[in-house]
């Protein structure tokens, strides 16, 4: 059978028929029709080759870690330092001038269910700066302050089939074009509010439209606008990414759910699916305000360990994005087992909150075995709190949750998010409670 056939039946089966159709739009304009999965990626367990995790309770400079104290005080800062130096970048200091200002609300939104607030978060002084439009729906009923979701999305609109929503700037998303991965009565009847805006309020993809099908797309976001001031042209080696810039927008979208009666900012959960996956993870290990983490299928520069080579690659993942990680990352494709890190080190770098990771079947390119075998990893620093992680050794099948502190679950089905997704990340959260 053709290589390319086996190509696109495995791009149809992560992606499904409209997620194909996407790809090839994506790939056509940006002349990459090979960069999405490399002809050489394994998919064979046979092939992964032996591998040595670094140790989560040994410091790169030999120290035995022996208590929580340790872990806070020595091996969680070598860990981010390193995630930053190597992986994501270093996001630098600057001067911010944050303001949120409610624009709009609506009492009775999605039938009376809650209250819809859009709030602009101004980010800085100068009126040409990046700002983020964040989406906000409130429980019309239960007693507040609620426990909160927040992550990225594609475009507010796109968020529910809601004619009275703002779209987001620089977002080509249809209205209520991803209702199905917000199922927004589904998490206020369970007592949550959900807190979301377009990524590209701050940093534009590679993939889409105007700066973005190119990775110059990062010179229409904040990483650009802060370079700009400090009179400089080139991103550095060690500097942030795309994902470092979601993460740290997350963290000024959550000071101003902070800032709201409404909301429980000690209990907010930080949420993604794929490259938003890896951001929320990021999110947390930087910010420990952040209640818990969930991220769904976020493969490799994820919870999927690098050193497997299954699926999405280091090489794979930087050629892709352009622009996901620092410049740094592009020298650990093919050779992962430098990496001072690997991504059991990013999931223990939130211990002790919660961290949810989902996987499917069907999503070989995220690497399923290889998220859970990295949520196991991390179990030695949870122990270090007296909290169980994950708390078992063998892969589970589908449709079997595991984990107390860490979940894990695998559902059937390919790459998507879904209402079934939410289910098991909001079961999940109210155990923590």
């Amino acid at each position: 059978m053709p290589p390319h056939f086996l190509l696109s039946q495995r791009l149809a089966r992560r992606f499904g028929a409209l997620g194909l159709s996407a790809w090839l739009l994506i790939s056509i304009a940006t002349g990459n029709l090979g960069a999405q999965e490399p002809p050489d990626t394994n998919y064979d367990e046979a092939a992964v080759g032996p591998y040595e995790l670094p140790d989560p309770l040994t410091s790169f400079d030999g120290r035995r870690i022996q208590n929580a104290g340790m872990w806070c005080d020595v091996r969680r800062p070598e860990i981010l330092e390193a995630f930053r130096r190597e992986v994501y970048g270093r996001t630098p200091a600057f001067a911010t001038a944050l303001r949120c200002n409610v624009t709009k609300v609506d009492p009775v939104a999605l039938g009376g269910l809650a209250i819809r607030k859009e709030i602009r978060i101004d980010l800085f002084e100068a009126a040409d700066a990046p700002h983020i439009d964040l989406l906000l729906y409130i429980p019309a009923k239960g007693t507040g302050p609620f426990p909160t979701f927040l992550g990225l999305n594609s475009g507010n609109q796109g968020v529910a089939d809601d004619p009275s929503i703002t779209p987001s700037r620089n977002a080509v998303s249809k209205r209520g074009e991803h209702a199905a991965n917000w199922p927004l009565a589904r998490i206020l009847s369970s007592g949550y509010a959900i807190a979301t805006f377009h990524g590209g309020d701050v940093e534009l993809d590679a993939h889409g439209s105007g700066c973005r099908f190119t990775p110059e797309g990062w010179k229409c976001g904040v990483r650009h606008f802060v370079m700009q001031r400090s009179g400089r042209a080139e991103l550095a080696p060690d500097e942030w990414g795309s994902i470092a810039a979601w993460a740290w927008a997350l963290s000024r979208a959550l000071d101003c759910l902070e800032t709201d009666d409404a909301i429980d900012a000690k209990r907010v959960a930080v949420i993604g699916h794929s490259r938003t996956g890896k951001t929320a993870l990021w999110a947390a290990a930087q910010d420990e305000r952040f209640a818990m983490a969930a991220a769904n299928q976020s493969g490799q520069g994820g919870a999927a360990l690098a050193r497997r080579r299954y699926g999405e690659t280091v090489k794979a993942s930087y050629d892709l994005s352009g622009m996901w990680y620092c410049r740094n990352y592009q020298q650990y494709g093919g050779n992962e087992s430098a990496l001072p890190v690997d991504a059991h080190l990013l999931i223990a770098a939130i211990a002790p909150r919660p961290v949810a990771i989902g996987s499917a079947v069907e999503d070989g390119w995220a690497d399923p075995r290889g998220e859970f075998l990295s949520a196991r990893a991390a179990d030695p620093v949870y122990a270090l709190f007296d909290v169980v992680g994950i708390g078992v050794d063998d892969w589970p099948p589908p449709d079997h949750p595991v984990g107390d502190r860490v979940g894990y679950r695998l559902r059937p089905g390919g790459h998507y998010m879904s209402a079934d997704d939410w289910e098991y990340y909001l079961r999940f959260f109210d155990r923590q409670r």
